[in-house]
């Protein structure tokens, strides 16, 4: 935990120019590549995903050193990488320009084999560079699973197998067949929706960051909230909200909002550690937030065949449940500190905000009307990132004439549109590089899933265990989920888990298909705030000064919608796939006066202090609202609503007295 937190604040070490330089040509290459793909000629699945990754391969080596971005690489290190430089590049080559040749050939070519291989190895080694070890020990260990049956290159592990989980064994063969020269393997679903939509959209976020969309949302964060008690805490909420829609990264967001409002909240009068906390479940919502969900709406469209539209509507009330709750916790922190809002003066004014960043809403709007009008997503965010460039260019050329500017100001301001073209263009393929190379890695998985049979076995070891308990199952989620999320990011984390218990909740359990994806994505963001291991709640330590493990603690309290929500997504289904309106109404009430009554149970206040028999008699009344029976539900509602209105009571009391 020490090293992660230490890495958090580190400085890397400075790479050569003309390294740097290669990285800014190449990521330029790559993301006009995207782009042409995406909105002029659209490619074949044998061309844009090896050519996406050959470029994601080149870029990681370049950007990633052997030996870690902390020491200098060196005559050894370039001797090391080179090569990988030139293998990503024969990855992107070989397949497109071999595919007649790989088609027609009733057996795999030897050399196509060994281009296998070498893919299988590249991939493995960028994903120890960009995503870390964790996630490279778990693609080795799925090809050696494939290897270890008594047909297969590796017959003695077959005896350490457990019987489930015993297979026939395949040879170098067939697994580099299956991995490289399929649609099942590392040029599969995964990489495919890397390739494709979730690329653009990252690329629409860089577009939106470089031109300064990011500023304007915290900036009316604080416009809108800055005056309420605990005004900064609650901007980081609302403004993580916003951001999450640019970047889609927990981390992302704490280093982008938490620079402005962690110390803002510390000279308010919260704990650092608190405002740390409070930053990294905020940031988190990012990931859940609709339209972008960090990538997992992409997935989640491909994997479950719904429409992404259809996705992004039915995740906005979760979302909005989420960040209610964090709303709530961090309000009710604000009354019992007895703080105050922020000076008027000291906050800029909605009118102002609006007046400077109008054009940032417009893509979005576009961005959300196109995805209506039945667009794809690639198209989509094709559009939307051209829509953001042009909106930026008319805002930038309105001030120019209404200044009365003069030519050499023009010729300032195309150099600066240049310059901010290139640091998009650049910042779309580096931000790209971790979920590809992900993506890649989780292609290996999906190909000896399928090739070994596994997630049938992995179901029934899951139904062994729970005993065919839904809320058991659950549970085994999410230790599963936060023992990957130690080492993986959570698009990885959640391509893992979906493909392993994914089938087992929807046809053991009876979940329907697009809630057990939800709740698989919903679960797999606990690794950002819960410790040991929450690498949000790291990053908020580091910019807080404060303890790694107390600011994760604090993280981990005000996520816990985060744990709640998915619960409500599988026992009160209709608020995710519809029904009769008094229904999903009805279900919608009880989430959030749920939501309301477990806030107070933790922090003991909600109008003032909550005796503790009446923290005691709420939880059986939330546990209550989870039952799948209506009467059940109503007597828990009817609690929880008398428990807080004499709480409301007995606050105006005091106030009286």
């Amino acid at each position: 935990m020490a090293d992660t937190f230490d890495a958090l604040t580190r400085t890397p070490h400075p790479q050569p120019k003309s390294v740097l330089k290669l990285i800014t040509v190449v990521g330029i290459a790559l993301s006009l590549f995207q782009l042409w793909a995406a909105g002029v000629q659209p490619l074949g699945l044998f061309f844009q995903r090896p050519i996406h990754l050959g470029f994601i391969l080149v870029l990681c080596f370049l950007i990633y050193p052997v030996f870690g971005a902390y020491k200098p690489r060196g005559a050894l290190g370039w001797a090391i990488d080179a090569p990988l430089i030139a293998g990503g590049v024969l990855v992107g080559f070989w397949v497109p320009s071999n595919i007649d040749a790989i088609a027609n050939a009733i057996f795999p070519r030897q050399i196509d084999v060994i281009v296998g291989v070498i893919t299988v190895l590249l991939v493995l080694e960028a994903a120890r560079r960009a995503v870390g070890l964790g996630m490279t020990i778990i693609g080795a260990v799925f090809l050696v699973y494939a290897f270890a049956g008594r047909r297969g290159e590796l017959p003695w592990l077959a005896d350490w197998l457990p019987g489930i989980l015993n297979h026939r064994g395949y040879s170098l063969d067939r697994l580099a067949s299956q991995m490289t020269l399929g649609a099942e393997g590392i040029f599969g679903l995964p990489l495919g929706v890397a390739a494709t939509f979730i690329f653009v959209f990252v690329l629409f976020g860089a577009v939106l960051e470089v031109t300064g969309a990011g500023k304007f949302f915290i900036d009316l964060a604080y416009a809108t909230t800055g005056k309420q008690r605990g005004g900064p805490a609650k901007a980081a909420v609302v403004a993580s909200a916003g951001m999450g829609s640019i970047s889609g990264s927990a981390i992302a967001n704490v280093v982008t909002t938490g620079a402005f409002t962690i110390p803002l909240m510390k000279r308010l009068g919260y704990k650092p550690a608190q405002a740390g906390g409070i930053e990294a479940a905020a940031s988190t919502g990012g990931q859940i937030m609709p339209p972008l969900m960090g990538a997992g709406a992409f997935l989640m469209s491909e994997f479950t065949q719904v429409p992404y539209i259809d996705i992004v509507l039915v995740s906005i009330f979760p979302a909005f449940l989420y960040f209610g709750a964090i709303y709530l916790l961090v309000h009710i922190a604000a009354v019992k500190l007895g703080m105050q809002g922020m000076a008027a003066e000291d906050l800029p004014s909605v009118r102002n905000v609006l007046a400077e960043g109008w054009h940032f809403l417009l893509p979005l709007v576009a961005l959300i009307a196109l995805l209506v009008m039945g667009y794809s997503p690639m198209r989509v965010g094709f559009y939307a990132t051209l829509a953001i460039a042009l909106a930026a260019i008319g805002r930038a050329l309105w001030g120019w004439m209404a200044s009365g500017a003069s030519m050499e100001a023009m010729k300032g301001l195309i150099v600066a549109g240049v310059a901010k073209t290139i640091e998009a263009l650049e910042l779309g393929a580096r931000n790209a590089v971790t979920v590809s190379v992900a993506c890649a890695v989780a292609g290996i998985i999906v190909g000896v899933v399928g090739l070994t049979g596994l997630g049938l076995k992995f179901s029934a070891m899951m139904l062994a265990l729970s005993q065919g308990n839904l809320l058991i199952a659950l549970f085994l989620v999410v230790i599963a989920s936060l023992i990957l999320g130690m080492g993986l990011p959570v698009t990885a984390a959640y391509i893992v888990l979906i493909i392993l218990v994914g089938p087992a909740l929807h046809n053991e359990f009876g979940v329907p298909l697009l809630i057990a994806h939800l709740v698989v994505f919903w679960y797999s963001q606990d690794s950002n705030v819960t410790p040991p291991v929450a690498l949000a709640g790291f990053a908020g330590a580091a910019i807080a000064g404060s303890k790694p493990l107390e600011t994760s603690v604090q993280a981990w309290k005000f996520a816990k919608g985060l744990y709640l929500i998915p619960l409500f997504m599988v026992y009160n289904e209709s608020i995710i796939i519809g029904g009769p309106i008094p229904l999903v109404v009805w279900n919608g009430f009880l989430a959030i006066i749920a939501l309301v009554a477990f806030a107070a149970v933790l922090e003991g206040f909600l109008w003032g202090p909550m005796k503790l028999w009446m923290r005691v008699a709420l939880v059986p009344a939330v546990i209550a609202v989870f039952w799948p029976s209506l009467y059940v539900e109503a007597a828990g509602a009817v609690g929880i609503l008398v428990l807080l209105g004499l709480n409301r009571q007995q606050s105006k009391g005091m106030v009286m007295a």
